[in-house]
């Protein structure tokens, strides 16, 4: 009754003198008093109004006080019309409110059903409300709702987004008759929780898939490096004859560009032409990282102006794929274009710029690109930004300008700080400053391998065979084993791994004969020049 009073009175104002004339601060204000100027009109007219359709309209023009006062206020609601509001403040972002209107639900007698427990449940999965996600687990077992299929798949998403793997596959269990829905959602939460096996289980045991199960499978398996089984599911996926959609391509070119599979890439982005058309700028941007990691910057650039639909990870891609390819001139260009097209670069941009200025040698570019984000950006600086600038001036052999930048951190430099310059004395040899830097990373953690591997070799390109034979004798009684680099080549689509003296290939001995024909044709001919 207050609030039709609060309406009428608003009505009276607003036909008032200068009423429609008067100026309003803008337009959400404009529409939600447009709308109690309606109801008000209703109210005078004594025509009956369906309070949900009016509490639907509040929340489309942003006055969800009106919806939620509208809701105390009248007491003419039913489960569907009440779980249809709680609904439509979920989907405007506003969970806590759609939540806080569950006790006046129950006040008013409502039994909540399926729906409502589904809404309420993914309202509190966005808040990243557990106990919130309990107590109305609780509530729907009380109400005999635990093994609804809509209940179920909404407690499955919530405890797989908030870490609760057993939790949900508990709740999964519960479920009388699951379907995609909640079958996919636990496929996730295995392959989030490395689970692999558990979640091909799962995959085989699901009475149908849909390309989103199939996504979720590929895309889990490219995330945790299983990339030869993403490919092979996609294959199996395609004779099953299942279309593939926007949302599979960037798993697939992800799994390539870790195999460093070309040629496999290339025929993906051939796929993609071919099932999509239009690529979207997912797609895009995922080709343009794929031909990045792949060395082949060309192509890269060719996805990137070829789709005139860019974001900032568009840009951020094109910029990184320059630094790690050693084009820093290209990097700083496009870090350039990006901030011209009106977008701002972020903490990621800056990583690949300043990466990619260290490699080139751009000292004086790189960190004037540094000062000005400082300036105008500092929120976007991280540490790990101060150490590329360490590093920047140690790879150029300033190490007093690095050793000042980092007497001048607003914080304590981690190890990694002293890593990177130590890093420089590779390229620049020192050695009082690799004796320093070196006793400041054992100080700070004794049991870090790549360190010790890094001074190992900085002593042994020294020649100064004494230290690494100490060095690699403390690793040894520490029991210290350093991770083996490994090199691949690709043939007919087929990615072949090595290792250092490695015997394990199917074709090992096949391998070792043609490599000792090499280095025998490599002697005989140093053998013809010496004489």
């Amino acid at each position: 009754m207050a609030y039709s009073i609060f309406l009428l009175n608003s009505a009276c104002y607003l036909n008032g003198p200068n009423g429609p004339d008067r100026v309003w601060p803008d337009r959400f204000h404009f529409a939600t008093y447009s709308k109690k100027r309606a109801h008000a009109k209703l109210l005078k007219a004594g025509v009956p109004s369906p309070e949900s359709n009016l509490a639907h309209e509040y929340c489309d023009c942003s006055a969800f006080h009106c919806a939620r006062k509208l809701f105390d206020e009248t007491p003419h609601w039913d489960v569907v019309s009440a779980t249809s509001l709680l609904g439509a403040f979920a989907r405007r972002g506003r969970h806590r409110d759609a939540i806080l209107l569950l006790p006046g639900v129950l006040s008013l007698g409502i039994r909540p059903n399926e729906f409502t427990f589904g809404t309420a449940l993914r309202s509190s999965t966005a808040l990243g409300d557990l106990d919130l996600g309990k107590q109305l687990h609780a509530s729907a077992v009380k109400l005999g709702l635990r093994s609804n299929v809509f209940v179920g798949s909404s407690l499955v998403d919530l405890y797989v987004k908030l870490a609760m793997i057993q939790e949900a596959q508990i709740a999964h269990e519960d479920i009388q008759e699951p379907n995609v829905v909640s079958y996919t959602a636990l496929l996730s939460g295995y392959l989030k929780n490395d689970r692999f096996h558990d979640a091909m289980r799962l995959f085989e045991e699901m009475p149908e898939r849909n390309i989103v199960a199939w996504n979720a499978v590929i895309g889990g398996c490219s995330q945790v490096g299983l990339n030869e089984e993403a490919v092979n599911l996609f294959l199996t996926m395609l004779r099953e004859g299942f279309r593939p959609n926007q949302s599979t391509y960037p798993c697939l070119l992800t799994a390539a560009a870790n195999m460093g599979a070309l040629g496999m890439g290339r025929s993906f982005h051939a796929s993609s032409v071919k099932y999509l058309g239009q690529l979207d700028v997912f797609v895009s941007n995922s080709l343009i990282s794929f031909y990045s990691k792949c060395g082949c910057l060309e192509d890269s650039v060719s996805a990137f102006e070829s789709h005139e639909e860019r974001n900032q990870v568009s840009w951020n891609a094109m910029i990184c794929g320059f630094g790690q390819n050693g084009r820093g001139k290209e990097a700083v260009e496009f870090y350039n274009r990006m901030r011209r097209s009106g977008l701002k670069p972020n903490g990621i941009t800056l990583l690949g710029l300043l990466f990619g200025c260290s490699h080139a040698g751009l000292v004086e570019e790189g960190f004037a690109c540094f000062n000005s984000v400082k300036s105008e950006q500092p929120e976007t600086l991280t540490m790990e930004h101060y150490a590329c600038v360490v590093d920047l001036l140690a790879r150029s052999g300033r190490f007093e300008e690095a050793e000042r930048f980092l007497e001048e951190l607003p914080f304590e430099p981690g190890i990694g700080f002293w890593k990177a310059l130590l890093g420089g004395t590779h390229l620049h040899p020192n050695t009082e400053a690799v004796e320093s830097i070196a006793s400041r990373i054992l100080a700070l953690n004794p049991k870090d391998i790549s360190s010790y591997v890094l001074l190992s070799n900085l002593y042994s390109a020294a020649g100064n065979w004494k230290r690494v034979s100490m060095i690699r004798r403390e690793m040894k009684e520490k029991g210290m084993k350093r991770i083996p680099g490994c090199s691949w080549i690709e043939i007919r689509d087929q990615v072949h791994v090595f290792f250092t003296g490695d015997r394990k290939h199917a074709k090992t001995d096949e391998i070792y004969m043609v490599l000792a024909t090499f280095l025998d044709t490599e002697e005989q001919y140093q053998t013809r020049i010496s004489i």
